[in-house]
């Protein structure tokens, strides 16, 4: 996730539509009196939003260090990454309607609580197992915090200029973790231990229900929940990913029990009142455009971050630090980027920046491909930049333009929609380029980044066809 995520979330944590509402809907609850701190608010939303972005991005320099600890191999540790992201991804397509039920402040109490909690436990972890369960509580967790979060920088700034204020400094604690994250997920590994990266989280999760207690109550609002929907949507996710990272006879069930839950998520999604994923929305071309072209980004920079993580411990010899530094480069010109894009688009149109930045990834992709053991440090650390330059550049009017082709009260299910699937493809990414580098990394380098390329190179040429400069 990075601070491109943002228009995502900013419509997900919207209150429920009336479309969406049951006719005879009960009075909101009342607000319990309190004395309200908007910078409480936005101190204890942007907290939360950092430490989900960071965990997306922070445990990938520390796999080595887990698999030798733990003993896990390379399936092990791509059940680390894809436990958490997987989760997370399932349960965005609905978290944002809990949010609405139950209140954003309760939560994000409850997300907070239930993500300090799996944190400690993924640190105490005794064995692969039981760390794998404790990162699927962390992604359940998140998924709930993510869009109570912005909800709570919405009802805290009631004026329209201050809360666009408030949402960019809400998305700027999110482009600072993913910069960020590598490093400090390599710094506590090498000075610490793995464990580390899960340890840290409980002081910040303390300090931002502190925060919480200075936050008013939110109001509950009605809004319809999709059970079946999320469990089977859960269930085509997960078998297909299991099918990835496992192969074998396994992966074959695993693969069609996918498709059995796949086809029931249609049938049950085409049939409910108020589905969790209108089918219709794929109709309109630009949505269709931009989904796919989300798809094909997250793959290229998850699955890149991942590869490139392992590849600069086991072929160079790096520790965790090392590694982590590697990617500063390229994660921290991410924020400067996104600004420039968005300046580009409301002059040009969404079609110019989604293409020049998708191409110039794809030639930092192609680049790649000249990397070895024998290619200088900083090179290669270099060679990193045009992917996120590309990705970067890209990823905001891509997604503008998506919010501003779906009609208003289904901003917010196209948003999680999107963000669902961008976080799924990078999942997908994890568990098929992992299962490459089983059979040998040089080999699974280049196998990785020929995929991307490829990917990315089609969803170009798809993005062609998004709205240009208006007249």
């Amino acid at each position: 996730m990075t601070s491109t995520d943002l228009p995502e979330a900013d419509v997900a944590a919207a209150p429920a539509t009336p479309e969406a509402a049951p006719e005879a809907a009960p009075a909101p609850d009342a607000a319990p009196a309190r004395k309200a701190s908007p910078g409480a608010a936005l101190v204890a939303a942007m907290l939360g939003f950092a430490l989900i972005t960071l965990d997306t991005s922070v445990v990938n320099v520390a796999l080595p260090a887990i698999g030798a600890d733990l003993g896990a191999g390379m399936t092990g540790l791509q059940w680390v990454v894809d436990s958490y992201t997987l989760v997370f991804a399932a349960l965005l397509l609905s978290s944002g309607a809990l949010a609405d039920r139950i209140g954003a402040s309760r939560a994000y109490a409850v997300g907070v609580v239930g993500f300090t909690l799996a944190s400690v436990a993924c640190g105490l972890a005794p064995g692969l197992p039981a760390l794998l369960v404790a990162r699927t509580a962390q992604g359940a967790a998140a998924a709930v915090m993510l869009p109570a979060s912005l909800a709570l920088v919405r009802e805290a700034y009631g004026a329209p200029v201050r809360r666009a204020r408030a949402v960019s400094l809400w998305a700027a604690g999110a482009t600072v973790a993913v910069a960020l994250g590598p490093v400090v997920g390599g710094a506590l590994t090498t000075a610490w231990s793995w464990r580390g990266i899960f340890f840290v989280n409980l002081p910040l999760g303390l300090v931002a229900l502190a925060l919480l207690t200075r936050v008013a109550g939110s109001a509950r609002r009605p809004a319809p929940l999709d059970l079946p929907g999320q469990l089977t949507a859960m269930a085509a996710l997960g078998g297909l990913t299991f099918a990835a990272i496992e192969g074998g006879t396994a992966g074959w069930w695993a693969l069609g029990g996918a498709a059995l839950a796949f086809a029931a998520f249609l049938v049950i999604e085409t049939r409910r009142k108020h589905p969790m994923v209108p089918l219709g929305l794929f109709r309109d071309r630009t949505v269709a455009v931009a989904v796919t072209a989300g798809a094909a980004n997250s793959v290229a920079f998850y699955g890149m971050v991942f590869v490139f993580s392992l590849f600069f411990q086991q072929v160079l010899g790096l520790d965790a630090l090392g590694a982590g530094l590697m990617f500063l480069p390229m994660t921290g010109l991410l924020a400067g980027v996104n600004v420039l894009s968005a300046k580009v688009a409301a002059r040009y149109g969404a079609r110019l920046p989604v293409v020049v930045g998708q191409t110039v990834a794809v030639a930092g992709l192609l680049g790649l491909l000249t990397v070895d053991a024998d290619t200088s440090r900083a090179a290669q650390a270099l060679l990193l930049v045009p992917l996120a330059l590309g990705v970067g550049f890209s990823l905001p009017p891509l997604i503008a333009a998506m919010m501003e082709a779906v009609p208003a009260e289904r901003a917010g299910t196209a948003a999680g929609l999107l963000n669902a699937i961008r976080q799924t493809a990078g999942a997908l990414a994890i568990a098929v380029f992992g299962s490459l580098v089983a059979q040998g990394m040089t080999a699974a380098l280049r196998s990785s980044l020929l995929i991307s390329a490829v990917l990315l190179a089609l969803a170009t040429l798809g993005a062609l066809r998004l709205p240009g400069r208006r007249g």
